[in-house]
């Protein structure tokens, strides 16, 4: 089951402090050396005062340097946190939700309010601390691992006590828990409870579950694929009033973006292979090798887009064939192109063409 933007430790900010025990000057501000904004300060308010205007206490007061280093340790958790949660994952999350979301609306145009967008905001937060939950207690489970395989997470890195991180992956999960069982009903919460365990007995002594590779990528494919979908799709039929009916599309949606979840299980190891062999986890990447399981997701993605063509061909009634055949014919394309790339690049580099593909099915089919 990885972009955060990095907030530098240098930081520093400026703050004036009524109890600062510095002189106070005319003019000038006396730089504290661990604070860089202080130098914009001193410039602005040479500034000021050249052209007339003053602090009525004559000066302005000096910046305290226990207040740069607070606001740089609140960067630093908060970029922690940030890292925390892995926004790639909360990207992919995103991407399958809206993929129903968008159907269903597509269906029901006549039924979207704007009162929706209060429920579809819990929706998202709830998905987001679900999220959190599992890669949270991923990360205290595998800080040995993640040391040699992923050393920028931030319990790994020390930027995030272990104590933290299991407030954060408590909060995350009741308040989830919560949300979802306040706004869209027993069934749904059911669901959710359902991928939290999941989520929890895949990472968790005694069970752990992702050191049996066919176990782990279907742990992966339920929760990221069936459960999301089928959820996210079951609520907002709820919300808008509807009982729940499959179609051909939401089907076809629902079996192309859980065939991806299987893809982003099967490969998802590729970049830890040696921290997994040096810890004896199996996966299928430490057992067939970095190269085959590339092509396997690959050929995997490959069989989705052909088989999206073929639905196309033989269901003319159910699906639009003028776009889904020819987006599906170029997606695939470009897949091929970005595995030969990849080989070439010795599979050092990563593919969203997937992710696209997702985002676009509502619109195709």
């Amino acid at each position: 089951m990885e972009l955060a933007f990095a907030a530098s430790s240098s930081i520093r900010t400026a703050a004036t402090t009524p109890h600062c025990n510095s002189l106070y000057l005319h003019r000038r501000i006396p730089i504290n050396p661990d604070c860089k904004s202080s130098a914009w300060l001193l410039k602005s308010s040479e500034n000021l005062s050249s052209i007339g205007f003053h602090s009525r206490t004559g000066g302005i007061k000096p910046v305290s340097g226990r207040h740069c280093r607070r606001f740089s340790t609140w960067l630093t958790f908060k970029d922690a946190c940030w890292r925390f949660l892995r926004p790639h994952t909360i990207r992919g999350t995103a991407l399958g939700s809206t993929a129903l979301v968008a159907r269903a609306l597509i269906e029901n145009p006549e039924l979207i309010k704007w009162s929706l967008l209060l429920k579809a905001f819990s929706g998202v937060l709830a998905l987001i601390c679900g999220n959190g939950y599992i890669v949270g207690i991923n990360q205290i489970y595998d800080i040995s691992i993640d040391k040699v395989n992923k050393p920028y997470l931030p319990i790994a890195a020390g930027d995030l006590s272990v104590q933290s991180a299991w407030f954060l992956v408590l909060f995350f999960s009741v308040a989830g828990i919560l949300i979802v069982g306040s706004n869209f009903g027993s069934f749904i919460t059911s669901l959710y409870c359902l991928g939290l365990v999941l989520g929890t007995i895949y990472s968790v002594p005694p069970f752990r579950m992702k050191r049996f590779p066919v176990a782990a990528f279907l742990i992966i494919a339920t929760v990221r694929g069936f459960l999301l979908n089928f959820g996210v799709y079951y609520a907002t039929r709820a919300a808008l009033g509807l009982e729940f009916v499959w179609s051909a599309p939401v089907a076809f949606i629902t079996t192309f973006v859980t065939l991806f979840a299987l893809v982003i299980a099967i490969t998802k190891d590729l970049p830890d292979v040696e921290g997994d062999r040096r810890y004896q986890i199996s996966t299928l990447a430490t057992k067939l090798g970095v190269r085959k399981i590339a092509f396997l997701g690959s050929g995997l993605l490959l069989v989705n887009y052909i088989g999206s063509i073929v639905v196309a061909i033989y269901m003319p009634q159910a699906f639009r064939r003028s776009l889904m055949i020819p987006a599906h014919a170029i997606l695939a394309a470009g897949l091929i192109f970005q595995a030969r790339v990849l080989e070439q690049a010795n599979y050092t580099k990563g593919c969203n063409l997937g992710f696209l593909s997702v985002h676009l099915e509502p619109l195709l089919c």
